[in-house]
């Protein structure tokens, strides 16, 4: 198995991917500035099977309730993915494919493919996830940490959602939805004709974040970083939105992030 960091360039843009780290971008560079925070927990990393948390860790497939590990307590958070060592399948100047099979703890057999492609203004993240025996329900998303601030002002944040799912105590869409309301967020929105979200850092950097999946997370509690997460359903979806994967039918979904200098 190959696991080595790769490295993409295009124009003045360099990304670095790290597949034995969960098969994420741990950075993101344009013209020799980071975008990313730094550390093994940060960069961006591929949320899979799941999204955000699923209460208590349990879902029901059918008549079946299976239990997952309990890795935010009291709940299960942003899939296995993100802590399991991913194989490179091809990797070239610009561009490099990933998968992952799922495994215990997850109870399903499946695979999971993300390709990752450069150009000298965007970067395209396209996941998928398989199955060739059981069907399951499942989501995917991607969670980035955006540095809020780049050695200038700090970044500010422009998107239109449709509506807010609302954020019960546990931390969990209570299933009703509401009129956005202002930060700080650890909060979900909806964005049916497809996620659309600008970062600006003023008088150096504009980035999209875009995409047809219809739920952002947004997250920007933290003093360092904002994040900013396109996921194809809301948390604890697996129990509230179930999408379910088939043999004929696989989940997948894209974010593309452009930027310009300012």
């Amino acid at each position: 198995m190959r696991n080595e960091d790769i490295t993409l360039t295009a124009g003045d843009a360099e990304v670095t991917v790290a597949p034995g780290n969960g098969g994420r971008v741990s950075g993101l560079r344009v013209g020799g500035v980071e975008l990313l925070r730094q550390g093994e927990r940060y960069g961006c990393f591929p949320m899979v099977p799941w999204c955000g948390r699923v209460r208590e860790g349990r879902f029901r497939d059918g008549a079946t309730v299976h239990q997952l590990p309990l890795n935010a307590p009291p709940h299960a958070i942003h899939g296995t993915a993100r802590d399991a060592a991913w194989r490179t399948a091809r990797s070239g100047p610009d561009e490099a494919v990933l998968t992952h099979d799922l495994t215990d703890p997850w109870p399903y057999p499946g695979r999971v493919t993300q390709r990752i492609a450069l150009t000298g203004d965007s970067l395209t993240l396209t996941m998928s996830v398989e199955t060739y025996e059981s069907s399951f329900p499942a989501q995917l998303g991607w969670h980035p940490w955006f540095n809020r601030n780049l050695g200038g002002e700090d970044v500010r944040l422009d998107f239109k959602p449709a509506w807010q799912e609302e954020r019960g105590e546990d931390r969990l869409p209570t299933g009703r939805r509401i009129d956005p309301a202002p930060g700080p967020w650890d909060d979900c929105f909806g964005m049916p004709g497809g996620v659309d979200v600008t970062l600006t850092w003023p008088e150096q950097l504009r980035l999209r974040v875009a995409g047809r999946v219809e739920w952002v997370v947004i997250y920007d509690e933290q003093r360092e970083a904002v994040c900013v997460e396109p996921q194809t359903g809301p948390p604890n979806g697996l129990n509230t939105h179930p999408r379910l994967v088939t043999p004929l039918e696989p989940l997948e979904a894209s974010t593309t992030w452009t930027w310009t200098r300012l």
